[in-house]
């Protein structure tokens, strides 16, 4: 029997806990370059949702690694945790709220758009 699938989502403030206590993860931002310009999450690793399916060669090797995804509140990143699953990434979860919700509880002086 395998073990339960981690939820789909995961909240901001689990994700700064899994940071704070040093849990390995890989955190994917999945927005695109004008937007990173404006803010970013400090570790997390630029791979635009519009680039994915070409880059996804780049994620090899973190199959059962658990990963992380944000995009600016939330949406792209849970499609994007969906589309990972189907491709054999099976702990992809999508950060609810996006960078927009990092800037509110973690970073209050982040630049938000």
């Amino acid at each position: 029997m395998s073990a339960p699938a981690d939820p789909i989502e995961v909240s901001v403030p689990e994700v700064k806990g899994l940071r704070d206590a040093g849990v390995d993860f890989l955190f994917i931002d999945c927005r695109e370059p004008d937007e990173h310009a404006i803010a970013a999450i400090e570790g997390a690793q630029l791979l635009p949702m519009s680039t994915l399916a070409e880059r996804v060669g780049e994620l090899a090797g973190n199959e059962d690694r658990r990963v992380v995804i944000h995009c600016h509140k939330g949406g792209r990143s849970l499609r994007v945790a969906n589309w990972l699953r189907q491709q054999g990434f099976a702990r992809a979860q999508s950060m609810a709220g996006g960078i927009d919700q990092w800037a509110t509880d973690v970073e209050p002086g982040m630049a938000r758009y």
